[in-house]
Formats: structure tokens, C-alpha cells, sequence
């Protein structure tokens, strides 16, 4: 499956921070991306394909305050995936 430029850079970062708490928002700070469209990346390209999954959790701000957000992560096909794999195999 070939991967389009944003979408390979969304796979590169989280395989690169592979086992760190992230978000979206944490992704596009790293990649450079709109935050909305590292969330469509994930989405369409990694999640739905079993690639990559969003895992609710809460985190604590700095006034005590929490606040709910979704780390995303790789699964374990997401961490075999191959990104440079040819799709010959495919009819």
C-alpha cells in the first residue's frame, strides 16, 4: 500500500515515538501538519485498516483540572507494516 507524502510522515512519527503517550495534536507538532488533517490521516489511512488505534485516557492540566483526550498508537500490524511494500500481490 503506498502511502501519500503526509501520510507516510504521520506512520514515520509514531513508529519513530513508538510507545510514547500522543496525540493528534502532539503528531502535528512533530510532523508539521494541521492537527485536523493528522486526525483524517489517522482515520482513514492507519485506523480503519487496523493499523493504528485511538485509546481514550485523561490527563491532568497544570490548575488541576483534567481533561479527556485520545492517544494514538500503532498496533501490532501497524508496527509490521511495511510502508514500502508494492501492492503486486493484489488482483
Amino acid at each position: 500500500m503506498a502511502l501519500k507524502e503526509n501520510a507516510r510522515k504521520v506512520y514515520d512519527y509514531v513508529l519513530e515515538h513508538d510507545g510514547e503517550k500522543m496525540t493528534a495534536a502532539d503528531i502535528a507538532e512533530g510532523t508539521g501538519i494541521p492537527v485536523r488533517s493528522v486526525n483524517g490521516i489517522v482515520t482513514s489511512a492507519f485506523q480503519r485498516k487496523g493499523l493504528m488505534v485511538r485509546k481514550p485516557a485523561e490527563i491532568e492540566l497544570e490548575d488541576g483540572s483534567h481533561q479527556p483526550v485520545k492517544f494514538i498508537s500503532l498496533t501490532a500490524e501497524g508496527k509490521e507494516f511495511d510502508p514500502d511494500a508494492k501492492d503486486e500481490d493484489k488482483e
